[in-house]
């Protein structure tokens, strides 16, 4: 995360939760810590799984004092076990303490995220099928999620409704069906766009290939029928399952040649890496 825009974004972003955490101050802190001293604390492991968000965590600690540092031992997408030490921050003892919980909720979030995704995209390793995330996000979250998403291993669908035209059913309705709806989308959206089309039935599938759709979504079918869509699209566009994907079943679609698989579970359903701050000693 090295843009300028997106450095703007994910600091804006911490600092709002910085003042969610402590909008009067820390008062746990100030009692205990009233002024500035040096101090250090480890960042261990609970569990095994993959780390994901180091700049993130390094950040919020920099916001509270820019004279803090963290040593890391491991780098993002790490596969990392129960009981390492990750890392050793180093700062103003006060900025250690107000700092902690947020950005553990942050790495937290995102190394959970990212191990999920690590087994998901080994189930579909070496088939030629992409896994890629969704929008079904923690909003005001898709930038750390996303990111964590592809230090898991995972691919990049669009990142919001302005980056790419896919006809999801209430579309559809709303044109009055497939054929009009994409019509209408090549009448509308820039040449360079690709139109996808959110297929549930084989019929439609038919429609949406015969409509001249660039992707087609394999949305809730069984695997039957998810084989014979791919079947009946012959390459004429490229396909993506989609529906209820999750670490259990990915494993299922790596027979169907599909170009790709899309999981919201990698990011609504991950649970979070255990990860602790400890050890914390004052140096001066």
């Amino acid at each position: 995360m090295t843009d300028p825009m997106v450095q703007m974004q994910m600091d804006d972003h911490i600092r709002a939760a910085l003042r969610e955490d402590m909008p009067f101050g820390d008062v746990s802190t100030m009692a205990v810590m009233p002024e500035a001293r040096p101090g250090r604390v480890q960042l261990i492991a609970k569990a095994d799984g993959v780390i994901a968000g180091l700049a993130v965590f390094s950040r919020v600690f920099e916001l509270l004092d820019p004279a803090s540092h963290v040593e890391a031992r491991v780098a993002d997408g790490d596969e990392v076990s129960f009981g390492q030490v990750l890392a050793v921050v180093e700062g103003d003892v006060r900025a250690l303490l107000e700092g902690e919980r947020t950005a553990l909720n942050y790495l937290q979030r995102m190394s959970g995220i990212a191990t999920y995704t690590r087994r998901v995209a080994a189930a579909l390793a070496g088939t030629g099928t992409t896994l890629v995330c969704t929008r079904k996000t923690t909003p005001g979250m898709r930038l750390f999620e996303r990111e964590a998403v592809r230090l898991g291993g995972g691919g990049m669908h669009r990142f919001g409704l302005s980056d790419g035209v896919l006809l999801k059913d209430n579309h559809i309705d709303a044109a009055g069906g497939v054929s009009q709806a994409v019509a209408a989308a090549r009448a509308s959206a820039p040449f360079v766009d690709k139109v996808e089309v959110e297929c549930e039935t084989l019929d439609m599938v038919a429609e949406a290939v015969e409509a001249g759709a660039d992707i087609i979504m394999l949305d809730n079918m069984d695997h039957e029928q998810m084989a014979e869509a791919v079947a009946l699209v012959a390459g004429r566009a490229q396909t993506e399952a989609s529906g209820n994907v999750d670490a259990a079943n990915a494993a299922a679609y790596a027979d169907l040649g599909v170009d790709f698989v899309s999981c919201g579970a990698l990011t609504h359903s991950a649970p979070i890496l255990d990860l602790s701050l400890k050890h914390l000693e004052v140096l001066g």
